[in-house]
């Protein structure tokens, strides 16, 4: 099976996480695709193929070799981002990209004027959406690259590989993902996901992450007789929100640059709902950050009543780097593994994070390695056939260079 006929038939099932959703995974649909993985990687022949309850599927590509080597392996993520639908995916390929405007559906143009990362692409064959979805590259195409080199190597005994494993799970979209995989069954000495974006990225460095919640009390009264009484709860969402720094947001912010922002607002008079994410690479920047949301909420109480405001933080996850930095040989073996691929290395922050980070602080060192996806989370979205191809010569040539590391 080629690989663009792997993802594609990925596509094909909605696996959209929610953050409202307190279940594991946190929406059944994503167990159809599980369930649908989980009897693939059978018919392939993979080893110790497994999905607990919770919807993590475990497989191994066994050794090849009696010499000893590290058991390493390579884990991608099977939902897809709350902040575009999932449903009723129309992918289609547009062959030989000549760098001009490609036309989604009738009126929803991708253009590079707008989007420049086509222009990277002329020539190769690239996977869209028609504008009303969002592909889910990220992070099917992770899967679909894993799935092919285990194939690969399957079929090419030549290639001496130790035992690798690989793992698919859910929700990692709403910061979830690795809270319920299994460390000590994958048993892996380090690993890769195959979460990163265009050709060439490799990432040990993203955010340290949290998110926000706040609410509001308001008081309803009849406007004609309000002076004095009334809290519109509406209005204080907007003063808790201008309180924060206007150009300490995404759309303000770039490389190691740390963020708050605003997800979401449900809100009436008496009752208001913000949700937010905070993020910064800085550890003690990130900390600061932290503070100074739950104080906005206090310096309101001050003003509007003690209870009026109420801000829950939570972390998600840290930066890895403090992780990876003592374990800089899987940087080393990628890094070689690219270059014998002829894929030049973009060595960058991650804005944003993976389940690698949280891994990595469970004792598992999981750098992020490119799965192809452009322009994640929107109808805009797409991957190319060529980076997707790269993409498992990669891990095929990461399992090669493992098994001589120590000679």
């Amino acid at each position: 099976m080629k690989i663009q006929e792997r993802f594609l038939n990925y596509t094909k099932f909605d696996t959209q996480s929610s953050e409202e959703s307190e279940s594991v995974p946190s929406t059944s649909k994503q167990l159809i695709f599980a369930k649908y993985l989980k009897e693939e990687l059978e018919k392939e022949g993979l080893d110790d193929v497994e999905m607990d309850e919770k919807g993590y599927i475990y497989a191994t590509l066994p050794s090849n070799t009696k010499k000893k080597i590290p058991t390493i392996g390579f884990i991608s993520h099977y939902d897809t981002s709350p902040d575009c639908s999932g449903a009723d995916i129309k992918a289609s390929i547009v062959s030989n990209y000549d760098g001009g405007e490609i036309e989604l559906s009738p009126g929803i143009v991708s253009s590079p004027a707008k989007f420049p990362e086509l222009l990277h692409h002329v020539g190769e064959d690239l996977i869209v959406t028609d504008g009303t979805t969002l592909l889910g590259a990220d992070d099917k195409a992770g899967i679909a690259e894993i799935i092919q080199a285990m194939c690969f190597l399957r079929d090419h005994k030549e290639i001496l590989h130790g035992d690798i494993r690989i793992a698919f799970n859910p929700d990692e979209e709403i910061g979830m993902g690795a809270h319920h995989f299994d460390v000590e069954k994958f048993g892996c000495e380090w690993a890769y996901t195959m979460d990163g974006g265009d050709l060439g990225d490799l990432e040990f460095e993203n955010f340290n992450a949290a998110s926000g919640k706040v609410t509001i009390k308001g008081v309803s009264v009849h406007p004609g007789y309000a002076k004095g009484k009334m809290i519109n709860a509406n209005r204080l969402a907007a003063e808790f929100a201008a309180m924060l720094p206007a150009d300490e947001t995404p759309e303000e912010t770039e490389g190691y640059e740390g963020f708050y922002h605003l997800l979401g607002i449900e809100s009436n008079i008496e009752n208001a709902k913000m949700s937010y994410i905070i993020r910064d690479h800085d550890r003690d920047r990130f900390e600061d950050r932290k503070v100074f949301f739950t104080r906005c909420a206090e310096k309101m109480n001050e003003k509007y009543g003690e209870g009026t405001v109420t801000a829950v933080v939570k972390d998600q996850y840290y930066n890895m780097k403090e992780k990876i930095d003592p374990n800089m040989h899987v940087i080393d073996i990628v890094l070689k593994a690219m270059q014998a691929c002829d894929v030049p290395p973009k060595v960058e922050p991650i804005r944003g994070g993976t389940d690698g980070a949280q891994l990595s602080f469970r004792g598992l060192p999981c750098p992020n390695i490119f799965a192809g996806g452009v322009n994640f989370h929107g109808p805009y979205e797409f991957v190319s056939i060529q980076v997707m191809e790269k993409a498992v010569q990669v891990i095929v040539k990461i399992c090669e260079i493992t098994a001589s590391y120590n000679d």
